[in-house]
């Protein structure tokens, strides 16, 4: 069993449905509105803990009526919160506007999230005592940077999803072992993606693509199901990719590729369990 640290936001998702994703400046009738807890790196942790790994969450909620849900959700996983602070004020929310093809579009206010903005001694003791450290940027960059150099000197694996996108240190992609980029992130990384030793793209439909220092270079296709909503359908991806991180970057792609598309299957930011991936995985294998 993996047992990962993801350092990350947590937030309150209010998920608006409707026939399409509006135009810049258009208004379209909704036809659903739902409140749900998310943020990515509560989306991962969970993710990681459904396939099996040993998780901890390292960020803050606020002390609003949220804030219990949110907990809530982490306890129900089996995500342990020693580490999850809580910050006078709102915890995080995210706004959704879901399509009917599964399309979205987000905006996030970060509320307690902006708070983490250093670590504390427990929060370094618990990145030191695990195998590997997973994070986005929903966070400030100071705790990511801090994060990964802690992490790096303790021989942990770091992962890090470049989302949502800033321009990242090389400082900080040297203590990267891993990046988990969407298609877009990919580009906007441009030729600093190189200086890490693996680099992973997600490409929704048409599956992923990992690269690896060496030359190492392999796609590998996505389960075909009908999309419902791909919202956390990509931090469904990082989650299990994480959590089998240990069996080579190749499987645990494959994994992750699966993960993803069960997500897309479901409404809200849905985590498949490991039953459920080992299922499909093993279906895709027999057919090969």
């Amino acid at each position: 069993m993996s047992r990962i640290a993801v350092l990350g936001s947590v937030n309150m998702d209010v998920v608006v449905r409707a026939t399409r994703l509006p135009a810049p400046g258009e208004t379209v009738l909704g036809e659903s509105r739902t409140e749900m807890p998310g943020g990515k790196g509560a989306n991962q942790a969970v993710a990681a803990a459904r396939m099996g790994a040993q998780v901890w969450f390292i960020g803050a909620v606020g002390n609003d009526p949220a804030a219990a849900v949110l907990r809530e959700r982490f306890a129900g996983a089996g995500v342990g919160v020693s580490e999850l602070r809580t910050i006078d004020g709102p915890s995080g929310l995210a706004s959704i506007t879901v399509g009917s093809d599964g399309e979205n579009s987000i905006v996030v206010i970060p509320g307690a999230n902006s708070a983490v903005e250093r670590l504390s001694a427990p929060d370094l003791a618990r990145i030191r005592d695990c195998d590997l450290l997973l994070m986005q940027l929903e966070l400030p960059i100071s705790v990511v940077e801090e994060a990964a150099a802690v992490a790096h000197r303790a021989g942990v694996t770091v992962i890090l999803n470049p989302s949502p996108f800033q321009p990242l240190s090389k400082s900080l992609l040297s203590r990267c072992d891993a990046l988990i980029a969407n298609e877009v992130e990919h580009q906007q990384l441009g030729s600093s993606a190189a200086r890490v030793r693996h680099l992973i793209v997600t490409r929704g439909a048409a599956g992923a693509w990992l690269r690896s220092t060496g030359g190492e270079s392999l796609r590998v296709a996505a389960l075909s199901v009908a999309a419902v909503d791909t919202t956390g359908a990509g931090d469904a991806f990082a989650g299990a990719c994480a959590a089998l991180w240990h069996t080579g970057a190749a499987s645990a792609v494959h994994w992750g590729c699966v993960a993803g598309a069960l997500a897309a299957t479901r409404t809200g930011a849905y985590s498949p369990t490991y039953g459920e991936v080992a299922e499909k995985v093993l279906e895709s294998e027999l057919d090969g």
